[in-house]
């Protein structure tokens, strides 16, 4: 199944945060990032005080289920030292699981697609190196960017296939 992984930080070397990020969902089996939007620097979202973001998306091939990709998620950012405290706060690393393939659900530990991804320009604009037709997986997207205010996102470094061996 394919997924579509949000990449975020704001704590320490924020673009080596994001590449040991990519590298951790890489060394799982069975498991590869096929593509990596361009990296976005964007405002923080809820919280203001605090560094911007560096954002991005991966699009990645799995065997994993759903369920076990959101544990995948939760423990790479476990890994990373990632503590919850304030809501939206800073953080060294946060990895959502923002669309799969051929599948939505809504329970109490998981919603796909994410639930606010519609409402940030950071997962949106990023969305668009990826798809760039603005229709991911069956759904349109592009057209709630224009819909949200503010939220500016400024491309740092441009997006990247990998040569899956």
């Amino acid at each position: 199944m394919k997924y579509i992984l949000g990449i975020g930080t704001n704590i320490g070397n924020r673009k080596e945060n994001i590449e040991n990020c990519i590298e951790a969902i890489n060394l799982t089996p069975y498991t590869d990032v096929l593509i990596r939007s361009g990296i976005y620097e964007t405002e923080p979202v809820g919280y203001a005080r605090q560094q911007n973001f560096y954002n991005c998306n991966v699009l990645v091939e799995s065997q994993l289920e759903p369920n076990e990709m959101l544990g995948l998620c939760l423990g790479i950012e476990s890994a990373f030292g990632r503590k919850r405290g304030i809501k939206n706060g800073p953080r060294i690393l946060d990895v959502d699981l923002l669309m799969a393939e051929d599948f939505n659900t809504h329970t109490k530990n998981l919603t796909v697609p994410h639930p606010r991804m519609f409402e940030r320009r950071f997962v949106l604009q990023p969305l668009l190196d990826i798809f760039e037709d603005g229709n991911a997986f069956g759904t349109e997207f592009k057209h709630f960017i224009d819909k949200i205010e503010g939220q500016e996102v400024i491309k740092k470094e441009e997006k990247i296939d990998y040569e899956i061996i």
